[in-house]
Order: C-alpha cells, then sequence, then structure tokens
C-alpha cells in the first residue's frame, strides 16, 4: 500500500509504466483521490493516490547495500536500489539477513577466488559488501556457536542462478571446512565432483538458460566436532521426467548429447551418431549450448562418475 500521507504536492514519487514498469516524476497537483504527475519524460500522468510510490530521493548513486536501510521499502523502491547497484557492479544486495542475487550473466572469477574467501571467513555480517559467502559464514558459524544444524535457502526463478549460487556456497563451506583428500584431490574438488554428473542427467538449455536445472536437491554437509567436513549427501526431488519424450523447442537433457560427442571408440561401441538422427532430440533443432563443448563436458561427466563410483 502506497504510503499516501506523504504524497503532496512537490513530491517525488513512482508510478507504474506499461514499458518501463516503474518511472519517476514530481507531483504537481492532488485532486481528491487523483493525482497529477509530471514524469521524467516530460509526460503527465494522471493516476489514483493508491498508485503513487514515494520516492528515495537521499539514496546514493549506487544504491544502498541493505535496502532495510531505505525510507521506503515499496515495489519500486527495490528495483531501483537493484538496478543502481547492478549498474555498478554490485550483484549481491541484502534485505536484513536475506541476500538478494541479480544474475550477471558472464563469468566474474575475482569476485569467487580464494582470496574473496579469505576476506568473509570470519567477518561479522554486514561489515564487507554484500555477498554469497557472507551467507555461508554466517550458517559456519552459528553451527559452530551453537551446536546445532544450520539450513541455507537458495529460491529463484529459472535463469536467477540458483545453480551457481549453490555451487559458490558449496565451495565456501568446503573452504572453511575441507581437509586433506584422497588421490591428490583436495576436499573441495571431491565434494564439488559430483555437480558435472548432476548437471548432465538433471540439466537442460532452455530458451531462458542455457544449464537450467530440471529437478530440486537438498544438499546436506556433514561436519566432525572438530568442524571439519566429515561427509555429504545430495538428494534429488521433482526431476522433469516429461523432458525426456518431450522437449520442444528446448533442448533434453545434456547427458544425451554428451554421448553423442563421445570420442569414436565410445561412439562407436555404443552405436551412438549424430543427435539429429534421433527422434528425442531432434524435435527442437536445437543441439548445442553456446560455449559449451558436449565433447569436452562428456570427459568431465566419466571422470566424475568414476570418482564418485
Amino acid at each position: 500500500m502506497a504510503a499516501e500521507d506523504s504524497i503532496i504536492v512537490g513530491s517525488h514519487v513512482w508510478v507504474e509504466d506499461p514499458v518501463l514498469s516503474w518511472v519517476n516524476g514530481v507531483v504537481s497537483q492532488i485532486n481528491g483521490q487523483e493525482v497529477l504527475v509530471n514524469i521524467t519524460n516530460r509526460k503527465t500522468v494522471v493516476t489514483n493516490i493508491s498508485k503513487v510510490f514515494p520516492e528515495y530521493t537521499e539514496a546514493p548513486p549506487g544504491g544502498v547495500d541493505d535496502m532495510t536501510e531505505l525510507s521506503y521499502l515499496h515495489e519500486p523502491g527495490v528495483l531501483q536500489n537493484l538496478a543502481s547497484r547492478y549498474e555498478h557492479n554490485e550483484i549481491y544486495t541484502y534485505t536484513g539477513n536475506i541476500l538478494i542475487a541479480v544474475n550477471p550473466f558472464q563469468r566474474l572469477p575475482h569476485l569467487y577466488d580464494t582470496h574473496m574467501m579469505e576476506q568473509y571467513k570470519g567477518a561479522s555480517f554486514g561489515e564487507l559488501s554484500p555477498h554469497v559467502f557472507a551467507i555461508g559464514d554466517v550458517a559456519y558459524r552459528a553451527m559452530i556457536n551453537e551446536g546445532k544444524s544450520n539450513s541455507i535457502l537458495v529460491s529463484g526463478e529459472s535463469g536467477a542462478g540458483k545453480t551457481e549460487t549453490t555451487k559458490m556456497l558449496m565451495r565456501y563451506l568446503a573452504y572453511l571446512g575441507g581437509r586433506s583428500g584422497v588421490e591428490g584431490m583436495t576436499v573441495e574438488q571431491q565434494f564439488l565432483v559430483s555437480n558435472p554428473v548432476l548437471e548432465a542427467f538433471g540439466n537442460a538449455k532452455t530458451v531462458r538458460n542455457n544449464n537450467s536445472s530440471r529437478f530440486g536437491k537438498f544438499v546436506e554437509i556433514q561436519f566432525d566436532k572438530n568442524v571439519r567436513i566429515s561427509g555429504a549427501a545430495i538428494r534429488t526431488y521433482l526431476l522433469e521426467r516429461s523432458r525426456v519424450c518431450i522437449s520442444n523447442p528446448e533442448r533434453n537433457y545434456h547427458c544425451f548429447y554428451l554421448l553423442c560427442a563421445s570420442p569414436p571408440e565410445d561412439n562407436e561401441r555404443y552405436k551412438l551418431g549424430n543427435p539429429k538422427s534421433f527422434h528425442y532430440l531432434n524435435q527442437s533443432s536445437c543441439y548445442e549450448v553456446d560455449g559449451v563443448n558436449d565433447a569436452h563436458e562428456y570427459l568431465a561427466t566419466r571422470r566424475a562418475m568414476d570418482i564418485v563410483g
């Protein structure tokens, strides 16, 4: 509901726009429940006062780290703050103890390297810029201090970045609770090696996301009394089984295309071939994913399966 009592002539406000969702402007006239707003593109909008929202004009150009600091916490205010931060390459924003992530649709390795992990290790929540590592650190410290299990929920629409966010959380927790591994591998590598398998058999290219998870998963990381990782379990559920036989206009599951891109000896052994020759793969005429080498992913998945057993 709009803060109607704060809307007066001269107020800076937000009003709905059919193209831009929200536009800002200044109230020039109020007649009962009807408000006249001069918006920034020099047009005039007449709307009901209940559909007008006050604008927080004192927000810094790059937005605020925590949206609880906003004077007005409403839809246009939230969207404007997220957009302002995104324009300054800040993809993370807090709302209290909730982290909001805006998918940058590009790799940002500097945000997730070991140096960054070390920065957030043990830092007080809110001391540093919003980051997924901060959420992982809070859960880890709470587990130590309270002596009980903690949960992190990663949710969002398709293409929001849930899969990558979960990977980053797993990497950070493995970094905090890791120890020497076997076969020359670190605990982080052993822990994350399941990802290629899960993605091969449970992910697919959709119209909105090149690596969309078509299932849900519950990841459980187990720690011993010395707060070192002692094991892990992953439970999957709600797999989109219908995609196996009906995938138009999208791709089927990655695993089928990886098999077709296997080395010649495997291709011959399993009587495979071009995906265009298989009915369940040729319904959409979509066979490749930009920037992904299926032959390379096949080998990576095979290696992961050997390690997982």
